[in-house]
């Protein structure tokens, strides 16, 4: 039986994701046409490896088996057909969102003859990119699920506690906390329907849950800069829940911030690499990444309450910030 590769890498997509929508986003391909591409793969394979309906996607037994053997596969097919690595570090960030900036400054500083290459990528590819060997540094927000879908071949420490807060425009009111209740809550943010849903979706969903409210997605429109631009000029009550690493950049243009009442969210940044990758430069910036958290205290709970310290139930960060 002669497998087509690119058949492999759809189905193995499909698997990490069990969603057809967001599996053909990570793919760029649209969902009708990966659909095709499982169903072909299966007829190569000659059984079923997906469950389907209306509403879930999971795997079948020969999908589990086929799946690990997917994975060792296109191992070996990277490994031979990729080119000698060059020397330097590839790493990824989110958006314009601080912590891996801060980390690439500092590595630069501490290793400035090392190359450093750098793309934009959410959490959910990150990983992907680095099991498979496109990059070799992930700042990302590590989740249960992607450590089922990937239980080897790599390896996390936490890096930061990233504290999410409340923005208002710029005629609310002055004052150091706020209430998630008080007002519509609006968030820059995927929904579950939207096809492009990814890890921080997936902890908005939660919030909403814990908070017991719904929250106004406004889908992912790229750049700060685009989010700024819908903050001002979008009259109205609503405050916007952020990172501290844009909020900080809406205080400066004039925009005030609270520090959230009674629960304080926290968004864990980890540094990841794989487990093989015995490169210096690699070990570099993890060491670097690693000094730069301990430096800026980003493992200890901030705000100046101290409120109750909240991420979704399982996330691995509980244990590894020793809040649990």
């Amino acid at each position: 039986m002669d497998l087509d590769l690119r058949l492999v890498r759809s189905f193995v997509v499909v698997a990490d994701e069990l969603h057809f929508g967001r599996a053909a986003a990570r793919l760029y391909v649209s969902q009708p046409a990966l659909s095709k591409q499982v169903r072909r793969l299966e007829e190569q394979v000659g059984a079923p490896l997906l469950h389907r309906d209306s509403r879930h996607v999971t795997l079948t037994a020969r999908g589990e088996q086929f799946l690990e053997d997917a994975r060792v596969l296109l191992a070996l097919a990277d490994g031979m057909t990729q080119a000698p690595r060059r020397e330097g570090v590839r790493m990824a960030h989110v958006f314009e969102l601080s912590t891996s900036r801060i980390v690439a400054d500092a590595f630069g500083r501490a290793e400035p003859d090392v190359p450093l290459r750098e793309q934009a990528m959410d959490s959910i590819t990150q990983l992907g990119a680095l099991v498979e060997g496109r990059l070799d540094v992930a700042v990302l927000r590590v989740t249960p699920r992607m450590r089922v879908a990937h239980p080897s071949g790599w390896r996390h420490r936490l890096l930061r506690l990233e504290p999410l807060v409340l923005v208002g425009p710029p005629d609310d009111d002055r004052h150091a906390r706020a209430t998630f209740h008080e007002r519509p809550l609006a968030v820059f943010g995927d929904p579950p329907d939207s096809g492009t849903y990814n890890a921080h979706g997936q902890y908005l969903t939660a919030l909403e849950a814990r908070l017991g409210l719904s929250m106004h997605w406004l889908g992912t429109p790229g750049a700060f800069s685009h989010c700024m631009a819908h903050v001002l000029r979008t009259p109205g009550p609503a405050r916007y829940l952020e990172f501290l690493s844009y909020a900080e950049k809406y205080v400066e243009a004039g925009l005030p911030m609270y520090w959230p009442e009674g629960l304080q969210p926290y968004y864990p940044w980890s540094v990841a690499w794989r487990a093989d990758d015995a490169s210096r430069a690699t070990a570099r910036m993890v060491e670097v990444a690693l000094g730069v958290a301990d430096e800026r205290g980003w493992l200890e709970p901030g705000g100046p309450d101290r409120a109750q310290p909240w991420m979704p139930d399982g996330e691995p960060a509980w244990d590894e910030a020793g809040l649990s």
